[in-house]
């Protein structure tokens, strides 16, 4: 029997740390076998084919990220209705939170795939990893029903309180995808392509082991026939709440293209570099990723149950959580990022390690402003203002975009190793008077169990 949790009563700081665990174990995982990637990829096929593979970072963030946005958006009115102990409008979110994920996921792969060559173009890709890039890009997007799917289940279970269930299935998962690495890079020879064709095989297994399980045992899911229809309304509902949560996601992204469309230009040591720290980056956020995904379904049902006096406790006890892991993390990062770099280049690859020893030391040093940026915006998302979040997501763009344009072309890498912290600190600036909006307007109407 699964388990169910409602967060609408007890203590925040212990509810919502042991809700966050489980998360950010699979988080860690996730970025465990993308690091794994990367590190067979540079160790075994040289600076080049790595190259290719971070040719191609943040285009993948901008259409992944557009399709995990909108799987947790699809979860905002299913954690609502569970607050509410509405489970028959729960359900019918859920129906039509699949099949409408089918219709997107197979869309998104089919664009994406054919425009694979003209992007990599449009991003400056050096003529000397282009090939292996648009290898890497192709099998990736093919991938996204895998990774849509995967994220959607995972949002669904996370929103009815259970955070433990799709960390098993993702344990299992990046075991497998380190074994077909191993498989597909050395004993089939498939180079770059068959690092990513391990990642949409393992991450198709999750989605297929998740959807299994749930529709065995979370047996609040199983509805009527006429709760698995699709319904318009509905429809309408789950469109409002995930698509501004992608197009935040991807707007985000767009700043990062430039970022590294920029980062391209400096040749292919700084490629590499970027590569290598972008993947040490990812792991160490994992944390505060894990914490805002925890504010979001914990901001969901206490908005579902009419108690928005929780919420702002929730805050207060996640950013004291934040505080004490930003601080432990940067004395890890600070000494220690030249030799996390050794994971993916050889110690011969002095100006390699350098550069990307400067980028994380600057990044760990911004890390609260991440943390912060984090827990405001997944919680004014888990509240159903999704609009906000995302306009908090074109201030990343544009930092991104101005330290592109003028900040690297005159300071050159030194720029790039900035041009997080610029973002992070442009959408802060909005989220705080953002949540302070929000907040009144949920101390004024309770409860609201509609997405605004």
């Amino acid at each position: 029997m699964a388990n169910y949790k409602e967060m609408t009563s007890g203590r925040p700081l212990p509810l919502i740390f042991n809700f966050t665990l489980p998360l950010l174990l699979g988080n860690l995982l996730q970025q465990t076998y993308s690091m794994i990637d990367a590190a067979i990829v540079g160790k075994f096929l040289g600076i080049n084919a790595l190259a290719s593979v971070g040719a191609s970072t943040s285009v993948v963030f901008l259409i992944l990220g557009f399709c995990n946005g909108c799987c947790a958006g699809f979860g905002i009115p299913v954690a609502q209705k569970f607050g509410a102990r509405d489970y028959s409008t729960m359900r019918r979110y859920v129906y039509s939170s699949l099949k409408l994920a089918l219709g997107m996921s197979v869309s998104i792969a089919i664009a994406t795939g054919l425009l694979c060559a003209f992007i990599l173009r449009t991003m400056r890709t050096p003529d000397n990893i282009f090939e292996g890039a648009y290898q890497y890009l192709l099998v990736t997007f093919i991938g996204i029903p895998c990774t849509f799917f995967y994220n959607l289940l995972s949002s669904i279970i996370r929103a009815l309180g259970d955070s433990k269930t799709p960390f098993w299935f993702l344990l299992f998962s990046a075991a497998l995808n380190v074994l077909l690495d191993l498989f597909c890079i050395l004993v089939l020879g498939w180079g770059v392509a068959g690092a990513a064709i391990a990642t949409l095989v393992s991450q198709g297994v999750s989605a297929l082991l998740c959807y299994r399980y749930m529709w065995r045992h979370f047996h609040i899911l199983k509805g009527n026939p006429s709760e698995r229809r699709m319904q318009p309304r509905l429809v309408k509902t789950l469109l409002l709440a995930g698509v501004p949560m992608g197009l935040q996601f991807s707007i985000t992204a767009i700043g990062s293209i430039m970022l590294q469309s920029a980062n391209n230009a400096l040749g292919t040591a700084c490629v590499a570099a970027f590569t290598a720290a972008m993947r040490i980056k990812a792991f160490f956020m994992c944390p505060l990723e894990s914490l805002g995904l925890a504010m979001a379904t914990y901001a969901g049902q206490n908005y579902g149950a009419g108690k928005p006096e929780r919420v702002w406790q929730g805050i207060k006890s996640s950013v004291l959580m934040m505080l004490a892991y930003t601080a432990a993390n940067w004395f890890v990062l600070w000494f220690g990022a030249r030799t996390l770099a050794l994971l993916f280049v050889d110690a011969s690859e002095v100006e390699i390690l350098d550069d990307t020893e400067l980028f994380m030391r600057v990044s760990c040093t911004f890390f609260p402003l991440l943390g912060l940026l984090c827990i405001l915006r997944y919680t004014i998302q888990g509240v159903g203002f999704t609009n906000l979040a995302m306009l908090s997501g074109v201030s990343e763009m544009i930092a991104r975009t101005l330290v592109s344009l003028f900040a690297v072309p005159a300071f050159g890498y030194l720029a790039v190793c900035f041009g997080d912290s610029t973002a992070w600190l442009a959408a802060v600036l909005f989220l705080v008077p953002a949540f302070i909006y929000v907040y009144g307007r949920l101390r004024k109407v309770r409860p609201v169990a509609a997405v605004q």
